[in-house]
């Protein structure tokens, strides 16, 4: 793929794509979703781009990563987060026996289709910027299970994440002798989520849901800030076939007496919200109107922006991530921690401007638009539907300036693949279709049937290895010489994003 570090002899080095595939077989017992690929530098060798994020390596204490690997085993063997049974009775159940954890610390939930787990790393940027200790919760994870659980702007430690484990598994066996069905993977999760918020003790958690909101198991909070992003047409299956019936089930995180901070909205999903706001007398403040986005321009490795907030101007923000998108979710975090501390309400003043531009200018958000690999440029983004794809796609033009730009997609089989094949056709010059290794994915030749249809034969190629399909795709960006500026973009699935992130020496 490329030259291997000055420092190292290419005799000496293991075939880091034969390594890849030992990994993939020894995680065939495993459920895909919770498999960690464990190539680090051991697979393509490349060379690097920014500093890492904060993604979790597998521990280096051989005990530690068994006793790891047997929780994540345990977890595996629980409904995956794609089997649902509409209730939150068995996580309710499991927070009674562990004495309400959840009540212990004010909460800011949040729930919507797109910019979820971003805009959670950012409230928590700005919380913890204010000297509070935080607890975030997201899913799903890049590359380790245990990014999901985050206490202090970090995922907690693997020994931590297995101690919690072990105190609530017998209060898990309990409710699932109780219980018609066992709980899932989520709820064990997300009952460690709150368990490990209560014992830190965090000040205040940011909790994103896993689907829609009114079933799901990080319902159990009633959040005092409920924060809904772009709502868009996803998991239809489960949450409705239109934007206002996705809406009725996202309004569900929708607390009594609560603050919601509600990003732009179709129209006919923003009347549900504002529905159901008016039935439990909340407070609304909406993007365009008590928030929103100033101004904003390209700077390098991001953005500078002016935001309005709920007590006034922000400007000069510095966000060190790419597109439109971005800036909007920044508007969002920043009028939910203002909301979280009253501005608006009970007070006046805003917040301290320094402050806020501080923590935004250390925010990070793994696998969205994030830069793993240069000469040439590879960007990993983890749009998985076409809302998420149309804001790549445009983030990517506006950022980037590629000359040729060479997709790698990977994408799961219940996702609307065509859609988020469509919207990347504008940008890219051809596209290489992959798989991933998890169960979900969908076959690379049903995918590159429905990318011929969109792209046309000649633009499209077909590698179902994923590392291959890497190689294919930075051989094609390097075809016009090395400095004509073409780039990669792996995108399709948060599963495609974490294999390739390992892939490429990030983790």
């Amino acid at each position: 793929m490329s030259e291997l570090p000055p420092d190292h002899n290419a005799d000496d080095q293991p075939d880091p794509l034969n390594a890849f595939d030992e990994i993939i077989a020894e995680e065939t017992t495993r459920d895909p979703d919770l498999a960690v690929i464990e190539a680090g530098s051991r697979t393509l060798r490349t060379q690097g781009g920014p500093p890492d994020a904060d993604i979790p390596t597998r521990p280096a204490d051989p005990e530690v990563d068994k006793a790891l690997r047997e929780v994540e085993t345990e977890l595996a063997t629980r409904w995956g987060e794609t089997k649902l049974e509409p209730s939150v009775s068995r996580i309710a159940a499991l927070m009674d026996v562990l004495g309400e954890p959840q009540r212990s610390y004010p909460s800011i939930h949040i729930t919507g289709t797109n910019g979820k787990t971003s805009t959670a790393r950012m409230i928590e940027a700005l919380l913890g910027a204010f000297e509070l200790r935080t607890g975030r919760y997201t899913s799903p994870h890049v590359q380790s299970i245990t990014e999901r659980i985050s206490l202090d702007g970090a995922p907690i430690s693997p020994e931590r994440f297995i101690e919690t484990y072990q105190d609530i598994k017998p209060y898990v066996e309990m409710v699932d002798a109780s219980q018609e069905y066992r709980l899932s993977f989520f709820e064990v999760l997300t009952g460690m989520a709150y368990a490990a918020f209560a014992d830190a003790p965090a000040d205040v958690a940011v909790v994103e849901v896993g689907m829609g909101g009114s079933w799901d198991a990080t319902n159990v909070i009633d959040g005092d800030v409920a924060v809904v992003t772009p709502i868009d047409l996803d998991h239809t299956d489960r949450l409705g076939t239109t934007h206002a019936e996705i809406a009725t089930e996202k309004a569900g995180i929708i607390k009594q007496g609560a603050t919601v901070i509600m990003a732009q909205q179709p129209v006919d999903a923003a009347q549900v919200l504002l529905k159901k706001a008016v039935e439990v007398d909340a407070t609304v403040a909406r993007e365009g109107l008590e928030f929103g986005v100033v101004e904003r321009q390209v700077a390098v490795g991001g953005q500078l922006v002016t935001l309005r907030g709920l007590g006034g101007e922000y400007p000069e923000v510095y966000l060190p991530l790419h597109g439109a998108h971005q800036a909007h979710n920044a508007a969002v975090a920043l009028a939910a921690v203002e909301a979280f501390f009253g501005v608006g309400a009970q007070r006046a003043d805003a917040l301290d401007p320094d402050t806020v531009r501080k923590a935004f200018a250390a925010v990070a958000s793994p696998g969205r638009l994030e830069v793993v690999r240069r000469s040439p440029t590879v960007v990993l983004d983890a749009a998985h539907n076409p809302a998420g794809a149309r804001a790549a796609a445009e983030a990517i033009g506006e950022a980037f300036q590629f000359s040729r730009l060479i997709g790698v997609v990977g994408a799961s089989g219940d996702k609307n693949v065509r859609g988020l094949l469509e919207a990347f056709e504008p940008v890219f010059a051809e596209v290489v279709i992959t798989q991933n290794s998890s169960h979900r994915a969908m076959d690379a030749d049903e995918l590159a049937g429905i990318a011929v249809e969109v792209f046309g034969e000649e633009r499209v190629q077909v590698e179902p290895r994923l590392p291959d399909a890497l190689e294919a795709a930075i051989t094609l960006a390097e075809e016009e010489g090395e400095f004509a500026g073409g780039g990669v973009l792996v995108t399709g699935s948060v599963i495609t994003v974490g294999e390739a992130r390992l892939l490429l020496g990030r983790g």
